[in-house]
């Protein structure tokens, strides 16, 4: 029978094999072990070392490579890999390896602990295991080493088991969702005054990797940041030119920062219960990262705070320096600013491509999300202009093809559809539109009724003709009038054909 103060001072360990090496980590910090997931998302500023994070019950688990802790020049993760959940002291972090190894029970004489000389930087190997008589030996890691490497996100187990209950008391908040590279980020719909397309940037003696250049913003010089850059453009991947690019005008303190974008895919809506933590990424904008939204027909989405992209004194340095650099322009900063004391109230409008250009107030959509057919249900008997029912979070939408409600061709290539998402009621519709292009602010000013040649009643396929307001948008050369989209005529309209069409 074995000695009773042996088998107490007995310790448990689970061991894994990470190529020729086996480690091994107290059986108590392990919560469970996954396969490697079909989704991992890359972090931009990430050291190379973390893989990535992906989503497990409702928390962000960031994915350590510890071949790479060891040796960054050592292979990426494969699909066959395993991954190790280290809970520990309340904070998750997922270790990548080879393969299981199996449960060690561990006398205090087959251990050995490393020492380190005071001030000198702890490893993430603790000691080691001398198994079977000295001819194996076992690595052991350091749980609290761990979760302490530089950069690597410390995420706070969640414990929250009624998170749906919870979501629905929240106030609802909206972002938009944007590409760098690889990467979707959004911000929070407050901090952006509007979305535009890429223009003509004017040089300036402040440009810099990171500063591309300036442009005139309703009189005033704003710079414009390249977001890749931003991000490190080796963790943001390859750069993808072309026509989808796009410069988002947001607010930051008092200032007014321009940031080019690969492009803008959707306006989210999302309670604050949604948002997964994401602490430091990078000793560098370390707060920059609020949090990850993971969302079944998006994917993960990192949720920035808009606030915490630069340090005061970037902010200083782009708003001042312009301002000194081109006082032409600075000196309208002050005329706009007492126009806008008299100017009417603004409305955010998106604007949205279907075989022409119309706009809609923001307020009358709760979200965009991508048209796909795959997720579309169509029962029998529906009429043709509706595409069917989509399951969006447990709740059931009517996806209406507003091309077929118009008569209008169907589109062949539905790569850039998007469906706009209406709240009426209890009542939910997925308005199918060809393309969102931008989101913009206009001066209610700017607002007229539409010309009766534009509502000519015997004009077939044409919304135009059942919308009755136009809004001037943009300047010169550029300046285009756009047809409001109104809603509630929609659904009006929609309520009058389908029980004519049932019948």
């Amino acid at each position: 029978m074995p000695d009773a103060s042996a088998v107490s001072c007995t310790e448990l360990f689970g061991s894994f094999v990470l190529g020729d090496d086996e480690f091994a980590l107290p059986a108590s910090c392990f919560r469970e072990v996954v396969n490697y997931p079909e989704k991992v998302t890359a972090l931009p500023l990430s050291p190379k070392f973390l893989a990535g994070v992906f989503t497990l019950r409702g928390s962000v688990i960031p994915v350590v490579n510890l071949g790479r802790v060891f040796d960054a020049g050592a292979r990426g993760a494969l699909p066959t890999d395993k991954i190790a959940i280290l809970d520990y002291e309340g904070v998750l972090v997922g270790i990548l390896f080879d393969a299981t190894g199996e449960i060690l029970r561990v006398r205090p004489e087959q251990r050995s602990t490393l020492a380190y000389a005071e001030g000198e930087q702890r490893g993430v190997v603790a000691g080691t295991i001398l198994l079977d008589q000295g001819a194996r030996l076992v690595q052991v890691l350091d749980p609290n080493a761990l979760i302490h490497i530089e950069n690597v996100p410390q995420v706070l187990a969640l414990q929250c088991n009624d998170r749906q209950t919870r979501r629905r008391q929240g106030e609802r908040r909206q972002c938009v969702s944007f590409r760098v590279g690889v990467s979707s980020l959004a911000f929070e719909m407050g901090a952006i005054q509007e979305i535009i397309r890429v223009p003509e940037l004017q040089a300036s003696v402040l440009n810099s990797a990171l500063c591309l250049g300036r442009i005139n913003f309703r009189g005033a010089p704003v710079a414009v940041v390249d977001f890749a850059t931003l991000l490190n453009a080796s963790a943001a991947g390859e750069r993808v030119e072309g026509a989808d690019q796009r410069i988002i005008v947001a607010r930051i303190d008092d200032a007014t920062i321009g940031f080019r974008v690969d492009s803008v895919d959707n306006i989210v809506n999302f309670y604050s219960e949604e948002v997964m933590p994401i602490p430091m990424l990078s000793k560098a904008r370390a707060g920059m990262f609020a949090g990850c939204l993971s969302k079944p027909e998006l994917g993960d989405i990192f949720f920035l705070d808009h606030q915490q992209i630069f340090s005061s004194t970037e902010i200083k340095d782009m708003r001042t320096g312009h301002a000194a650099l081109y006082p032409k322009d600075a000196e309208l900063i002050a005329s706009n600013e007492r126009r806008d004391a008299r100017r009417s109230q603004r409305q955010v409008y998106i604007s949205f491509w279907l075989e022409n250009s119309y706009a809609v107030e923001i307020k009358q959509v709760r979200e965009i999300i991508d048209f796909s057919v795959g997720e579309i249900t169509r029962p029998p008997g529906l009429p043709a202009f509706m595409r069917g029912m989509l399951n969006l979070r447990q709740q059931m939408i009517t996806v209406i093809d507003l091309r077929g409600l118009y008569g209008m061709a169907p589109l062949e290539d539905t790569g850039k559809s998007k469906i706009l998402v209406v709240d009426r009621g209890d009542e939910c519709y997925g308005l199918m539109v060809d393309a969102v292009e931008n989101i913009m602010t206009i001066e209610d000013s700017k607002r007229y009724g539409a010309p009766k040649m534009m509502r000519n009643p015997s004009a077939q396929g044409d919304p135009r003709t059942e919308m009755d307001e136009v809004i001037d948008v943009g300047e010169g050369e550029s300046r285009r009038t756009l047809s409001v989209f109104q809603c509630d005529r929609l659904l009006e309209r929609l309520g009058q054909e389908i029980p004519a069409l049932a019948a």
